[in-house]
């Protein structure tokens, strides 16, 4: 990878003028469009359906991009934008009637056919390697033919998974939040080089989950860093109040808020130990926060700046949590520049997907 196509993330708060015609020649790989509607572009995007919180910003795009100009293409029902080296898309897929009567549910067949779609694409594009997931799900807490739909959802995600053969030990950072309408909506990031997997001690692995939480296991890493040319890029995965495989502290948000900070603090350090150049800190990511209830945003951001500092970069929004007794959820990423004479760790021979 040339030094001018390593990854980079920045945010707008509002639009450019005349809308989104940014010119394809910055090497836009895709964004994210937070708060109201955001006018089409052409390059991916992903439209979040969810409430900004705590100022008067109503709209928030966050892009990631490179040097390098983008080739843009549309495989099926996925608009993707590619470089040499990387791989953006985004799928938006209405739920349908179910096809057949022991297919599943229609959230369920929607979420398979939505990741069999990717996996396809990043085969017939050789990007194999998956490095981050952001899964926006309908309602998912509520409870159809006697399912939560977010374990509906993770039933057809696990069986493209095992229909395209990828381990779900190896499975992307990731993370899936609730909206109250719209389609089925994720966002990838997909790349050449395998990223490294790295799992938080303190909690079960999501992809072990005993079968009280569904009957397929979400297929998600809690964290994993890709390497980026001259760059090593921290994925931490949606973050909430579990330890071991259980919820903490329900009903109680500060103390939520006070478990996430001690998984991702964790989950830093060992990223640290993986990559010591790096010099990953609590206080040098990007966060993006999610509060099950707009009341609690006060009591969620004080906690965070007296836990991480003043500053901290975070975007707060009103989303569900994927456990309906979850009231926080965070996810995060840090992009440190290495070292001119500094090796990131060899990618392991195991494929990490």
């Amino acid at each position: 990878m040339s030094p001018e196509r390593s990854l980079q993330y920045f945010q707008h708060t509002t639009p450019t003028p005349g809308g989104l015609s940014m010119p394809d020649s910055v090497g836009i790989l895709g964004m994210s469009s937070l708060g109201r509607p955001a006018q089409p572009a052409a390059w991916p995007m992903q439209q979040v359906n969810t409430p900004l919180l705590g100022n008067s910003i109503e709209q928030l795009h966050e892009y990631w991009h490179s040097a390098t100009a983008c080739r843009r293409g549309q495989f099926q029902d996925i608009h993707f934008s590619a470089n040499e080296d990387l791989l953006y898309g985004v799928i938006n897929l209405e739920e349908e009637a179910a096809t057949a009567h022991d297919a599943g549910t229609a959230l369920q067949q929607a979420a398979e056919k939505a990741y069999r779609q990717l996996f396809s694409l990043l085969e017939a594009e050789n990007f194999p390697h998956l490095w981050r997931v952001w899964n926006y799900v309908p309602r998912i807490n509520a409870v159809e033919h006697g399912l939560e739909r977010y374990r509906q959802f993770n039933i057809g995600r696990h069986q493209a998974f095992d229909d395209f053969a990828r381990p779900v030990d190896s499975s992307p950072a990731a993370c899936a939040l609730g909206v109250e309408h719209g389609p089925l909506s994720i966002a990838f990031l997909a790349a050449r080089q395998a990223p490294h997997c790295i799992e938080n001690p303190r909690q079960t692995s999501a992809f072990a989950y005993p079968r009280q939480y569904g009957p397929r296991s979400p297929t998600f890493t809690r964290a994993a860093v890709a390497n980026s040319d001259k760059h090593d890029i921290l994925f931490i995965s949606g973050t909430a109040s579990i330890v071991g495989h259980g919820t903490a502290h329900i009903g109680d948000v500060v103390a939520q808020t006070r478990e996430t900070v001690a998984n991702i603090a964790v989950l830093v350090e060992q990223a640290r130990q993986l990559v010591p150049a790096a010099g990953y800190t609590l206080d040098g990511l990007d966060y993006r926060v999610y509060i099950r209830h707009a009341a609690d945003y006060p009591s969620v951001r004080n906690t965070l700046e007296q836990l991480i500092g003043p500053s901290i970069r975070a975007v707060y929004v009103q989303a569900d949590i994927c456990r309906s007794d979850l009231l926080v959820e965070v996810e995060a990423h840090g992009i440190a520049t290495r070292p001119e004479r500094s090796t990131s760790p060899q990618a392991s021979q195991t494929p990490r997907n």
